[in-house]
């Protein structure tokens, strides 16, 4: 009878125990709430809350975090690229998520399941949700995929055992991957782009840039650089430029700022080779007085690399360019760099004479800004190699370097006439599927 009064009993905020109700409130939000009780009027409030708990609480630690990063980010996608919120599927159920694992053979991370509860991807579409770069010569967008794309792509061979791509890029073939399982030196739900080793001759020698720690650390901080402005959109696409606030100068009427980002698959760890691009952004103040209308001459670029050292380069224009600015007038345009070290900087000016006075020139500061790679971790395969091995390799890589450069002097020796907007020359890139890594060729670069 106890028994019986105590199921019929009212249930009420106060009667339950602290922990229970901690948990609770960390899992429901309340608009959710609403929306059910419009949907089923005819449940109480502990019937729907019996319901979602049975469905989808073993998210109890994710939801939280992983549900605000969805309404953030399609709240602040609707109005500027609503398209790509159209583009997102329905959440995928929970036997659709456990048929994956059963296909795969491994357990999926809670938190990636927690947003694939939520939205199961995204069509396969340009742009795609995980951002874009655009060169001229070169074109990167990844869509989200959905779990059973995902896992079609999931890896049994050496070199990417048990990983599970995250994103696709139909252009270039490019994947971020998630460790599901821990091997070959990676952690468990370590999200990476992987970098196929091009000096060692094994295929399963594939480095690593380290994107994020888990899926949720990957997935937030992504959403948090697109909602706070960090990350640009230009005509409805994502761009993964990261801007310093401070990386800004400015001389007279004339404001300078820079954004750059990182290319993986442009770039290698072995050889050492990372590919930087960077937009620059040049503005004429609007309260300037007509007579500051200027054009830009020249540029003039001090580039130094981890190791300190410098390169000196001048030329006429931008990428084949010569802007003209005026008051309350922008010019933006997009360059890349290489360097042999995982990080560097540049600086420098441009030239101007003014379109009134054309004899009088000034320089316009162009201010210092860093570019660094991620974190990358060297593949287990080039570790385990023997001291004899490894340096029969390291001289076919020196040796491959010379004929590299000796190529591009000759290449830019028979083509120091030629525009310079071609940013990337002669690039031919393979698409490539999951399960086929391609060697990556170096672009050559412009300042």
């Amino acid at each position: 009878m106890a028994a019986v009064e105590a199921e019929t009993a009212p249930l009420t905020l106060e009667s339950l125990p602290t922990d229970p109700l901690l948990l609770i409130l960390s899992f429901v939000d309340y608009r959710d709430l609403i929306k059910e009780e419009k949907s089923r009027k005819n449940k109480c409030w502990k019937s729907l809350f019996i319901d979602a708990y049975s469905d989808v609480g073993r998210y109890i630690n994710h939801y939280a975090a992983i549900k605000k990063a969805w309404d953030d980010l399609k709240k602040y996608l609707e109005p500027r690229c609503p398209r790509m919120v159209l583009s997102l599927k329905e959440g995928a159920r929970e036997e659709d998520l456990d048929a994956v694992e059963a296909q795969i053979g491994c357990k999926l991370p809670d938190d990636y399941r927690c947003s694939y509860r939520i939205h199961n991807g995204q069509k396969l579409v340009v742009p795609g949700l995980l951002g874009s770069m655009a060169l001229s010569n070169h074109y990167r967008s990844e869509d989200l995929l959905d779990v059973d794309t995902a896992a079609g792509g999931f890896q049994q061979r050496q070199g990417l055992k048990y990983c599970l791509p995250l994103t696709f890029c139909i252009h270039t073939g490019l994947s971020q991957y998630i460790a599901v399982e821990a091997a070959e030196g990676r952690n468990k739900n370590e999200v990476f782009y992987q970098c196929p080793d091009q000096v060692a001759r094994n295929p399963a020698a594939i480095d690593m840039f380290i994107i994020g720690a888990t899926f949720t650390d990957w997935f937030t901080s992504y959403v948090n650089n697109v909602v706070s402005g960090g990350f640009p959109i230009i005509r409805d696409q994502i761009f993964r430029y990261i801007h310093d606030p401070e990386c800004v100068a400015t001389t007279g009427d004339i404001t300078v700022s820079v954004s750059t980002s990182f290319l993986p698959e442009l770039s290698s760890v072995h050889p050492p080779h990372y590919f930087f691009t960077y937009r620059i952004r040049i503005e004429m103040s609007r309260e300037a007085l007509p007579e500051k209308a200027c054009q830009l001459d020249s540029r003039y670029w001090r580039i130094t690399n981890a190791k300190g050292d410098v390169e000196e380069v001048q030329g006429p224009g931008v990428v084949g360019e010569f802007p003209i600015i005026s008051p309350g007038r922008i010019y933006e345009y997009t360059s890349c760099t290489t360097f042999s070290t995982t990080s560097g900087y540049m600086e420098g000016y441009y030239t101007f004479h003014f379109l009134y006075f054309k004899d009088k020139v000034f320089n316009v500061a162009i201010p210092r800004f860093h570019m660094s790679c991620p974190t990358f971790r060297v593949s287990i395969a080039r570790l385990e190699m023997g001291p004899d091995e490894y340096e029969e390799m390291e001289e076919e890589a020196e040796e491959e370097e010379e004929n590299d450069s000796a190529e591009m002097d000759e290449s830019d020796e028979s083509d120091e006439d030629e525009n310079e907007s071609d940013e990337v020359q002669g690039e031919e890139r393979r698409r490539r599927v999951f399960d086929v890594p391609v060697r990556r060729r170096r672009c050559s670069r412009l300042f």
